[in-house]
């Protein structure tokens, strides 16, 4: 579980072949990983990933075919936003989030508006419904508040240090984003479906 909250930029710097998948390699920049086993779960532009080695400077993961067929950003080298698992004693500054993306996203625009930035995404159709005005929302695995909703498009702003510290600040028109939608709305709508 993680809560939205950008710890760290890293970057993929590797990615290597397996059988089904391929086994990236991160550098994690500032992150500190003392704390940081083999088997923790770690948020890689909001995908949940397991580490499963250590190296000098971060770790290694390896992601299935099925998480590169429904993510965006893990396929290539480049720049990433990170967040460690929470433990119980932390603050919870953004919402819960699973690290377990709906869908994938794309930015229909992306401008600046006095300090900050208005970012505009339209949804998955197949999502659109779980998405509400004042709601919470990840994109990329930052917890953001939904300002306003209008069939499958979405808006939220960025302050300028959400856009100083993550990934969000090389978005662009057309450019695909990793969505997860509200942990509270998921079980909603699984109440609703099978009461009688």
């Amino acid at each position: 579980m993680f809560s939205g909250i950008v710890a760290a930029l890293g970057r993929i710097e590797t990615l290597a072949p397996l059988e089904k998948g391929k086994r990236l390699v991160i550098n994690v920049g500032t992150l500190g990983m003392d704390d940081v086993g083999i088997g923790d779960s770690i948020a890689v532009n909001g995908v949940c990933l397991t580490v499963v080695d250590k190296t000098v400077s971060g770790f290694a993961a390896d992601v299935s075919e099925e998480s590169f067929r429904v993510t965006v950003g893990l396929d290539r080298p480049g720049e990433v936003n990170l967040e460690k698992a929470l433990r119980l004693a932390d603050r919870l500054g953004g919402h819960l989030v699973t690290g377990h993306v709906d869908g994938v996203g794309e930015v229909v625009a992306f401008e600046r508006i006095g300090e900050s930035h208005r970012l505009v995404v339209r949804a998955p159709d197949s999502l659109a419904k779980y998405i509400a005005r004042k709601g919470s929302i990840t994109i990329q695995g930052v917890s953001l508040t939904v300002n306003a909703v209008e069939g499958a498009e979405f808006e939220v702003n960025l302050i300028p240090h959400t856009v100083q510290v993550t990934t969000l600040r090389h978005l662009s028109k057309g450019a695909p984003v990793n969505l997860e939608i509200d942990l509270v709305a998921r079980y909603v709508e699984r109440i609703l479906g099978t009461s009688e």
